[in-house]
């Protein structure tokens, strides 16, 4: 991200006024690659082929803000694999890790990775450290400290449904679980944050918390994710959950968060009236069956309804209800920029 799109966030953030409306995309491995000409497994092996495709994304859409902007992921498996998950790699699919806990009771003996040593972490340290004079030279700097969040970690150690199923059979063990998730984690964004002086911002990205009734979003969710919020002094705070956003929205506020991008499922609207406008909202148009389906037109007309839902115009950030879908076409994030230009 450059330094004048860093500038515009902020003063987004902050309730100012920005003219055109911003756009912003949260962009990774299920739509960069294939979009870049490269594949999947190429992508996250080739530190050139994740540069090249990323620098292509900036210079295409130069008026498109990228969050968290030349990331260095690895699909999901970067924090699950420092726990020891073994990670499986497609040509052409997302990688996915396989669980490693099959009884609850291996919470006991669950060890806290070391996350300078352990998994696939330092790969991603290094990728960017080594690109970061590359990434200076076209005027982007890193701006965020990334991980997967508590629950969405805990779920691919041990399965989305054992874990649910633990919140309400298992609860001592599941804190257990979730604590240490949430230790490593804050360990995780402050290697981030010592390794890149420009990084002033957390981006989190949990959807199990959207699978979560009231009681055990406020239990099991909110204790944890306000941990991780807190753990760094840092303007920017932003969570994505496009699970259903309902449940978190009202608690964002005082979790810490001032940047959320939710379900396509969500208006504007509806998401402005349950954060009481204290939190800038990244959203909202269908990402796979308007963004990447639709025709420019029908992605324009999405654009102007998603806006024309709202009569308070500050702290909003066009985007679609979660990351770029695989398949999105150039044309359509074109008149998604134009349309945005017209509002």
């Amino acid at each position: 991200m450059t330094g004048e799109q860093w500038e515009r966030l902020i003063a987004v953030i902050n309730g100012n006024i920005v003219k055109p409306i911003p756009v912003a995309f949260i962009i990774d491995s299920p739509w960069l690659p294939n979009w870049a000409g490269c594949s999947v497994i190429d992508y996250f092996t080739s530190e050139q082929i994740w540069f090249d495709a990323n620098l292509k994304a900036v210079q295409e859409f130069g008026d498109v803000i990228f969050l968290p902007g030349f990331w260095a992921e690895f699909g999901m498996c970067a924090e699950p694999s420092a726990f020891g998950a073994k990670c499986c790699w497609p040509e052409n699919e997302l990688p996915f890790p396989k669980k490693i806990i099959t009884g609850i009771e291996q919470v006991d003996s669950l060890q806290k990775p070391d996350v300078t040593t352990d998994g696939m972490l330092p790969f991603v340290v290094k990728r960017l450290r080594h690109n970061e004079r590359l990434m200076a030279d076209a005027g982007h700097a890193v701006r965020f400290a990334c991980s997967r969040g508590p629950l969405n970690i805990a779920s691919f150690l041990m399965g989305t449904t054992d874990l649910l199923m633990a919140m309400r059979t298992e609860t001592e063990r599941t804190h257990k679980l979730l604590d240490t998730v949430t230790n490593f984690i804050i360990d995780w964004l402050k290697l981030q944050k010592k390794t890149f002086a420009s990084i002033d911002g957390i981006f989190i990205l949990d959807d199990i918390v959207g699978f979560l009734g009231p009681d055990d979003f406020e239990g099991c969710a909110m204790p944890y994710l306000k941990r991780i919020f807190d753990s760094l002094d840092v303007t920017v705070k932003f969570f994505h959950n496009d699970a259903d956003g309902r449940v978190c929205a009202p608690h964002l506020s005082q979790i810490g968060v001032n940047l959320f991008n939710f379900s396509h499922n969500h208006t504007l609207s509806e998401m402005r009236e349950l954060t009481e406008g204290h939190v800038t909202l990244l959203g909202n148009i269908p990402p796979r069956d308007v963004l990447a389906a639709g025709s420019p037109q029908q992605v324009a007309d999405a654009v102007k309804s998603a806006v024309d839902s709202v009569t308070d115009r500050t702290r909003i950030i066009l985007s679609c209800g979660g990351g770029m879908s695989p398949g999105v076409p150039t044309e359509n994030i074109k008149a998604f920029i134009s349309a945005a230009k017209k509002l």
